[in-house]
């Protein structure tokens, strides 16, 4: 599908929408549709990232297919966010490759990293389960601090991009504290009365937003539980490995647990999820991202059981190379979506404000 016929098709239906006004109490996204009396591309691009594809609208919608308008917010707002994502990168020529073949060059820059990690490790096969006696601490915080910096730099910029595009403003400490709650929250897709969200079919549940919960707090203790690590080795002086009651791996295994709990539970309601309101050419990539970030928490976990394993130096081969892939992946993935979706938040909540 070309870019103008999905920016073309999500403008209808915003009209269609706009003259409708059954959903306005839905969410966020019909309150600041109504504020606008025609849609420019980047007013498109906000509305699409204030979504959450909660998919209530869908199913309340008397215009959705096979009405011939073809109002389907859901479905044309997850084709106009894979081009936010693609649009607003600073530089975009990592996510032209995903998006081409997200699996073929998730897998081959995997690959390519660990070879790497393999021909930079010493030959000690015995390191009694201490990582930095297979991979030198140097080398290791050297290339996940460039690969972070890279990732951070992209980011910084996409989101500069982002807010100038739609015209972010007016942002003070009221506004903020609400975006940020509603955020942590996810208060759009717990549906009227806390009875949860129309996804991943027309019959209410809280699933999907308990599985967000567990994937958004497992990637949080796992980053403190680096954090902790780093303060750990540079501040104190105590090195890894860690044990089970030490800070950095107790966050670190209640982390994994999460991430794994909750982005094998996003996958399965994905692939279950009524074909009406997913996109199939933006699926692919949102599956590579799921399965990469499971991936990552799951080889983690089995680090802990092979620490003083023979199989030890190609299992943390294989976990730092999906960590930095999944880096990678970042800024052209699905991730950016609750970054972008919280610069929405702000710019919605300044306008409600004033």
């Amino acid at each position: 599908m070309k870019i103008s016929k999905i920016y073309e098709d999500a403008t209808k239906s915003c009209i269609i929408c706009n003259s409708c006004r059954y959903c306005e109490g839905l969410c966020a996204v019909f309150p600041a549709m109504e504020k606008k009396r025609d849609f420019s591309l980047q007013d498109v691009d906000y509305l699409a990232n204030l979504c959450h594809n909660c998919s209530e609208c869908f199913y309340d919608c008397q215009y959705a297919p096979p009405h011939e308008f073809n109002v389907s917010i859901p479905k044309q707002f997850a084709s106009v966010r894979k081009e936010s994502y693609k649009k607003y990168a600073c530089p975009n020529f990592l996510g032209k490759a995903f998006d081409k073949n997200a699996w073929l060059t998730s897998i081959l820059l995997v690959v390519a990293i660990f070879i790497g990690f393999f021909a930079a490790s010493t030959s000690q096969t015995n390191a009694n389960g201490n990582f930095f006696a297979i991979i030198s601490y140097e080398y290791m915080v050297t290339v996940f601090t460039l690969v972070s910096l890279f990732v951070a730099l992209v980011l910084i910029l996409s989101f500069v991009k982002f807010s100038r595009a739609i015209g972010l403003s007016n942002i003070n400490a009221t506004v903020f504290i609400k975006s940020v709650k509603d955020a942590l929250s996810l208060k759009y897709l717990g549906g009227h009365k806390a009875e949860g969200c129309t996804y991943p079919n027309e019959k209410r549940s809280n699933i999907r937003r308990y599985f967000h919960h567990f994937t958004a707090y497992g990637f949080l203790f796992c980053f403190i539980a680096t954090s902790l690590a780093a303060f750990y080795h540079h501040f104190l002086h105590i090195f890894a490995p860690y044990d089970i009651t030490q800070l950095p791996k107790l966050f670190g295994t209640i982390g994994g647990i999460l991430l794994c709990i909750g982005t094998l539970g996003l996958f399965f309601i994905k692939l279950g999820a009524d074909k009406n309101i997913i996109d199939e050419e933006t699926v692919a990539m949102d599956y590579v991202f799921i399965l990469m970030l499971f991936i990552v928490s799951l080889s983690g976990l089995v680090l802990m059981f092979l620490r003083e394993s023979a199989m030890l130096s190609y299992v943390l081969w294989f976990h730092l190379s999906t960590v930095l892939v999944f880096f990678i992946l970042i800024p052209y993935s699905k991730f950016v979506h609750m970054f972008y979706r919280f610069i929405a938040l702000l710019k919605f909540n300044a306008e409600d404000e004033h």
